[in-house]
């Protein structure tokens, strides 16, 4: 057991060393912010890789994704029929219903959606925080480059294949 009282005048001690110390005031507008790198902001979009496998949609715990697609042949020299492929219509985000989690940058195997830093995209108007995927590709830009790899770590599994099969090692049968 304490003495009574201890925790009351551990609080008060804090209290007293917290007034004694200047406030630091940071003047956001004005002054922009010193962001962690690798920050979380918004989900930008790299259109190009998007194959509209739908998986983003499909783990979204939000439903917030909407994608739209059509598919189109693409005739390949000397194979016996045209192949198809999709084609990104539609890609939109509403960041109204957005919890953003992430998941659907982590679902994503083809590395089309990326965490941005950009934070300052407010709307006076909920409806505009839906954004397509023209919107969504801008944010690219501001995407950091992923971090470099350790240069005493062990390689990736795809290196180390790839520089197997460059020493001349065969290809393991399908």
């Amino acid at each position: 057991m304490g003495v009574p009282g201890e925790g009351l005048a551990k609080g008060l001690a804090v209290t007293l060393k917290t007034m004694t110390r200047r406030s630091h005031t940071h003047q956001y507008p004005d002054v922009a912010p010193d962001l962690p790198p690798r920050s979380r902001g918004v989900i930008a979009l790299l259109a190009e890789n998007c194959t509209v496998c739908m998986l983003c949609a499909r783990e979204c715990p939000d439903w917030c994704i909407y994608i739209d697609s059509h598919k189109e042949e693409v005739v390949v020299p000397g194979a016996a029929r045209p192949r198809q492929r999709n084609v990104l219509d539609r890609f939109d985000i509403d960041f109204s219903l957005c919890m953003y989690c992430g998941i659907c940058i982590e679902a994503c195997p083809f590395d089309a959606l990326f965490w941005s830093p950009e934070f300052e995209y407010a709307e006076y108007d909920i409806r505009n925080l839906l954004h397509d995927k023209e919107h969504l590709g801008e944010w690219m830009a501001t995407v950091p480059a992923p971090p470099a790899h350790d240069p005493n770590g062990e390689p990736a599994k795809e290196e180390a294949t790839a520089a197997k099969r460059a020493d001349g090692e065969p290809r393991a049968p399908r």
